[in-house]
């Protein structure tokens, strides 16, 4: 009886985001959260969208070095193909998760093997919020210097610092091979279920094939950096649109700090969670109106988010037909 609980609680665990959306939006002004989309002039929004090619060009150039390194032969084009697609699941799928669907594209392109091709897209996706955390903390620094004495202050480091300190512990640990494959053939041989040792143990068998050099991610993680800036600088001209009094230099450090709450793992693509968050943060640090706030983390969310994943939709029905990747997604799913 507690297992099927639990696995429907699993179901509706991922609107519990929309939830808190739905409650913010009935407990502000609904007039002024209208009025506040017909402010902005759509030229800012073409300007803002116009970043959108150059932010995916640099980040599936920083991903080609990754595969380069763990001697992965596949096109830019072709790579670029299965960056949209993982893209367009992950713009849906609670804490981003679907960026993994990139998996079995890469596989019928590179014929490499899948514990291989989650390792890459996981050191890619590792690499960039490294990048994110280092501005998270120059945010944090930003309101510890300059609004001590407010109660958010004492909540956001801690929060924030657990998160990091949970990542970096798993980083350490997984970065050396000897430890992470004992882990693994622990985790296979014992929690496994018996029909799915052998593929298991075949899909972590090759993790740490062609294992990257970790000089060799530098470059990698400076282009992440350009990439959130891109993305920030996408939604700031929307909170310039609007009039928002609100520094760039501190949005670009403390909005990672509301967007990083949307890879809490219960939400869709982080709503909920990143507008509340945003909300709290811009409202009370700048005195920038509620439904402005919400008005900015929406728009922005479906500049930089949306729209790039409907693209990769678009990419995705012309492979879908070629790619088999219903097995992948069961394994996800487990």
């Amino acid at each position: 009886m507690k297992i099927d609980i639990f696995e429907k609680a699993k179901k509706f665990l991922p609107l519990l985001g929309l939830v808190v959306l739905i409650i913010i939006i009935f407990n502000l002004d609904v007039n002024k959260i209208i009025d506040a989309f017909f402010l902005i002039n759509p030229i800012y929004i073409l300007l803002a969208l116009s970043l959108t090619i150059p932010r995916v060009l640099i980040r599936n150039y920083s991903w080609q070095l990754i595969q380069k390194e763990q001697k992965i032969k596949i096109s830019y084009f072709q790579s670029l193909k299965c960056f949209m697609i993982g893209y367009f699941y992950a713009s849906w799928t609670p804490g981003f998760i679907g960026q993994l669907m990139r998996v079995p594209y890469m596989k019928e392109k590179t014929g490499e093997p899948y514990g291989k091709l989650f390792v890459n897209t996981f050191i890619e996706v590792t690499v960039r919020q490294v990048a994110i955390y280092t501005m998270i903390v120059g945010g944090l620094l930003i309101i510890l210097d300059q609004f001590s004495d407010l109660e958010i202050t004492r909540i956001l480091p801690i929060i924030i610092a657990i998160l990091i300190g949970i990542q970096a512990i798993i980083i350490i640990y997984f970065i050396k091979k000897e430890r992470g494959e004992k882990f693994f053939n622990i985790f296979v041989k014992y929690l496994i279920p018996k029909k799915l040792k052998d593929p298991s143990s075949k899909f972590v068998d090759t993790f740490y094939k062609d294992f990257p050099r970790i000089s060799r991610l530098i470059i990698p993680l400076l282009l992440g950096f350009i990439c959130w800036i891109l993305i920030f600088s996408q939604e700031y001209i929307i909170v310039y649109a609007l009039g928002a009094n609100i520094p760039y230099l501190s949005f670009i450090l403390l909005y990672p700090v509301a967007n990083i709450a949307g890879y809490i793992p219960v939400t869709f693509a982080g709503l909920g969670f990143r507008e509340l968050t945003s909300i709290i943060i811009f409202s009370t640090l700048f005195g920038v109106g509620e439904e402005i706030v919400l008005v900015f983390t929406l728009l922005g969310f479906i500049i930089t988010d949306v729209v790039t994943g409907f693209a990769g939709f678009l990419v995705s029905l012309t492979e879908a037909r070629k790619t088999d990747v219903t097995g992948f997604k069961k394994m996800l799913s487990k």
